[in-house]
């Protein structure tokens, strides 16, 4: 008899656990791998719901990177003004609709935001194989850091059970997102709000050694800086000249230029290095040298001098602002097309 009762309770353990993960798609329900209650996400969250994740966002991105090598660093850019609005849920691919005003309108994403393609093709991909169970939020950080590794950076493990939000923010897109031409102590509150100190700061800005900029976001720089009709001071003499040619007073809005010249495809340190030496693009890039915070100074220079240390930190900051706001367990959806909500 007492053996029949275990064996009941094995038997119904088995049943719930296998009613939670058909109640609730997504979850990676399994043990000691997040739950649909845990609130917390863990890199082995689809370990038993959708194993082949990983490879088929890999898959992706090695044709489309060997096609558009810029992709790469447009992927960064799509995580990151994802988890700057409203945290980390996927609100930055919602189209515009009847309930939504998309976060793609706002002054820092028009125009300007690349690889929603991309996204569109990883989850159609994995929605064959896994119907409704990966996030496309998870999907934004995976291919963040898949395209890091494809552009030479570092590997890290991805902490993952982000579900998407039900509503976007194109109000906070346009207040939340750090501008090209902000100060240095904007930065810091701004990185600050979302609870990324000096050192996030710092590591993540060097995501920009990949990836170019427009003329609209450094002519300030050029041609009136401080409101008096003349360039920033802390650029480099032949570097400004140079900037010229490619933007103009008036007129090229859309010229673009590397943010690092020197390696533009490749993710390695050379972007602090050239902040160093006044060959930063942005205003944003170049103040956290020139900006007279001494914290932000002393890791420009840390990280011009150790690529190693540099790509530890960007790791350990990629996966702390991943990890800004997530809705988890029961929170938002599992979006099956991540322009729209189901």
């Amino acid at each position: 008899m007492a053996f029949l009762k275990v064996l009941c309770s094995l038997v119904a353990a088995v049943l719930f656990c296998c009613s939670l993960s058909e109640s609730f798609p997504g979850s990676g329900y399994g043990p000691g791998y997040g739950g649909p209650y845990s609130g917390r996400l863990v890199p082995e969250f689809y370990r038993f719901s959708c194993p082949q994740a990983n490879e088929i966002i890999m898959s992706v991105l090695e044709n489309v990177i060997a096609r558009d090598s810029r992709m790469a660093a447009s992927l960064l850019r799509l995580h990151f003004h994802d988890c700057f609005v409203q945290g980390c849920d996927a609100s930055v691919l919602l189209d515009d609709s009847a309930n939504i005003a998309s976060e793609k309108n706002s002054g820092p994403n028009k125009n300007s935001l690349r690889g929603f393609e991309v996204i569109d093709e990883i989850k159609a991909k994995i929605e064959q194989v896994c119907p409704h169970t990966v996030s496309c939020s998870d999907i934004l950080a995976l291919a963040a850091r898949d395209s890091i590794v494809l552009s030479g950076g570092p590997h890290w493990e991805v902490p993952l059970g982000r579900r998407d939000s039900k509503t976007a923010s194109l109000s906070k897109s346009n207040t939340d997102i750090p501008a090209p031409n902000s100060t240095i102590q904007t930065l810091i509150n701004q990185f600050s709000k979302h609870g990324l100190d000096e050192q996030d700061l710092v590591a993540l800005s060097g995501g920009h050694t990949i990836g170019v900029a427009r003329c609209v976001t450094f002519r300030q720089r050029l041609y009136n800086q401080n409101g008096n009709n003349q360039p920033d001071v802390t650029l480099e003499r032949n570097y400004y000249n140079g900037l010229k040619t490619v933007c103009p007073k008036s007129g090229g809005d859309n010229n673009i230029s590397p943010l690092d010249f020197s390696s533009p495809v490749k993710f390695d340190n050379r972007y602090f290095k050239l902040i160093l030496w006044g060959k930063g693009l942005l205003n944003s890039d170049e103040v956290l040298a020139t900006g007279s915070v001494r914290k932000t100074l002393e890791f420009v220079r840390s990280y011009a001098e150790n690529e190693e240390l540099f790509f530890h930190q960007f790791a350990s900051s990629m996966v702390k602002m991943g990890n800004i706001s997530p809705l988890v367990g029961l929170q938002g959806e599992i979006r099956k097309n991540c322009r729209r909500l189901n």
